[in-house]
């Protein structure tokens, strides 16, 4: 009977997936973007050049998105060239990849790398920052928070939601990037806080990762049954809001139509193995605002702390 119930829930939940998309379908991916500038790899020298080139490049997207007649991209990006704002890079196209410093990234002992989820763009980049920077406060100054919105997220509400597929061609660019920071800081501690959908990617990335940290928050799983399968060194952590609609997506892999939907095991279940952190009482999207309990335990994690 339990498991006719997930299996209706998750049949519905993918119908809603593949109808409510169709409607007014004209997102963010459609507003034209130049190429973004070329820099090499990440180092700590040339921190500097490489943000003011990633800032002209920024500029230059704003000033297509407003011939385009695109005033909400134009002015999100204009905030995001503010002269404070220090990307490593940019890219404005198909909906935009953006990866940003809070705090100083050059004498950072700890690094922590957020991975966003779901509806997760140039148009909706604020309400990320605002997690990141809440994040930054909380943790001082020898350590720097980045924002890695490195791929294109899927729509809360879309088919690809339900599947590893975005995930698997996002977690090789999270991986080399994780590579960079290990080579550009080699003793800095380096911990990803992968939210929602994110955490489906920071698993797919996990193998051979250098990093002492995996956090899991808000997440619907991985596509794997267990942290056995991520194969990694690092410390698995897992967390769920009291007030997180996510706990009532059905935690099971369907085969349907060539593909394998939904994300399997629930990693603050005792089967996934994960190490679990209390995260209060938050809702899906208030893990990292100040003052909670989620943000404080994901702080303590991020210094090599017990959470």
């Amino acid at each position: 009977m339990a498991s006719r119930l997930r299996r209706a829930l998750l049949a519905a939940l993918v119908t809603a997936s593949v109808v409510v998309p169709l409607v007014g379908a004209a997102g963010p991916s459609e507003v034209p973007a130049p190429a973004p500038v070329a820099l090499g790899p990440v180092r700590v020298a040339g921190l500097e050049h490489r943000y003011a080139a990633n800032r002209e490049g920024i500029r230059a997207a704003e000033a297509m998105a407003a011939r385009h007649g695109d005033r909400k991209r134009a002015r999100a990006l204009r905030k995001m060239r503010g002269a404070s704002r220090h990307f490593l890079s940019f890219d404005g196209r198909n909906g935009g990849r953006a990866v940003e410093v809070y705090g100083d990234l050059g004498r950072a002992t700890r690094i922590a790398v957020l991975v966003p989820g779901s509806d997760t763009n140039l148009e909706t980049y604020g309400r990320f920052r605002d997690g990141a920077l809440a994040l930054s406060r909380q943790l001082g100054r020898r350590t720097a928070v980045i924002g890695w919105l490195g791929y294109k997220t899927p729509g809360t509400v879309s088919p690809e939601v339900l599947t590893t597929g975005r995930a698997t061609g996002a977690a090789p660019r999270l991986a080399s990037f994780v590579r960079e920071l290990n080579a550009a800081m080699p003793r800095a501690r380096i911990s990803l806080l992968c939210h929602s959908y994110g955490s489906v990617v920071c698993a797919r990335a996990a193998r051979g990762l250098n990093a002492a940290d995996i956090v899991l928050y808000g997440s619907p799983g991985t596509g794997y049954e267990d942290v056995r399968q991520l194969h990694t060194r690092a410390t698995v952590w897992a967390g769920r809001g009291g007030a997180d609609w996510i706990g009532g997506v059905p935690h099971v892999r369907i085969p349907l139509l060539g593909t394998t939907i939904g994300l399997g095991t629930d990693p603050v279940s005792r089967r996934f193995g994960a190490r679990i952190f209390d995260a209060g009482d938050v809702g899906h999207s208030d893990y990292l605002k100040s003052g909670s309990g989620a943000l404080a335990s994901m702080g303590r994690i991020v210094e090599g702390r017990d959470a």
